[in-house]
């Protein structure tokens, strides 16, 4: 059995491939490594096992909205720990990954041996954070409200509701998802209930919430 076993989520294919090998030169032969360059690509992955040691999560995913990715993730898998990495570096941006739940946060312009480090101590039930990000930057209270209902949606409605925000059409969406119309009626109705919206436009507006712009 390999000693960790992580999932290595980028849309960058020479990006996984420095984390992968960041991580095996670091974490040695025994580690296990599984990449996915989409948030579809690691919710098959999620949905096939749930003992991950750790998630590595690119901030900015296909099929995601900021940090609507690492909500989903602390939400149905709150047992896994995820580590944003972004070239992203604003310090409200890092500052948004802990409020979210993040257990680290590492800019792709870190070194290997930074990257070794953060991921041994995350790895170790640690959090790491880059160091001038220790100052605490309050989510607004809509962030908040985001974050806690996309939390409660199954990997499911997270995809419809993505869709919804996307311009589809139920029928549209039950054709991408090879479901009927009316399961996907049902999915809009729990989204919007879960939510606390009425309207696609009022959920496109909350996922919003979650895009990678500074907290207030």
């Amino acid at each position: 059995m390999a000693a960790y076993e992580i999932l290595i989520a980028d849309d960058h294919p020479l990006f996984r491939s420095a984390l992968h090998q960041a991580l095996t030169l670091g974490l040695g032969p025994d580690v296990r490594l599984v990449e996915a360059a989409s948030i579809a690509e690691l919710e098959a992955c999620l949905a096939q096992k749930t003992d991950w040691d750790l998630v590595l999560l690119d901030l900015n995913m296909p099929g995601a909205y900021g940090f609507s990715g690492l909500v989903l993730l602390r939400g149905q898998y709150p047992q896994i720990p995820v580590v944003m990495v972004s070239a992203q570096e604003d310090q409200a941006i890092v500052a948004r990954s802990r409020e979210f739940g993040a257990s680290g946060f590492i800019p792709k312009s870190s070194s290997l041996e930074t990257i070794q480090q953060a991921v041994r101590l995350v790895l170790e039930g640690e959090l790491w954070w880059p160091q001038p990000s220790q100052a605490a930057i309050a989510l607004s209270a809509e962030a908040k409200a985001a974050s806690a209902g996309l939390a409660s949606l199954t990997p499911q409605q997270f995809r419809v509701l993505t869709m919804v925000c996307d311009g589809l059409l139920n029928k549209q969406i039950a054709y991408e998802l090879s479901v009927s119309e009316a399961t996907v009626k049902a999915h809009v109705t729990a989204i919007f209930r879960k939510l606390g919206v009425r309207t696609r436009t009022q959920a496109a507006l909350l996922l919003q919430q979650l895009e990678s712009i500074p907290a207030n």
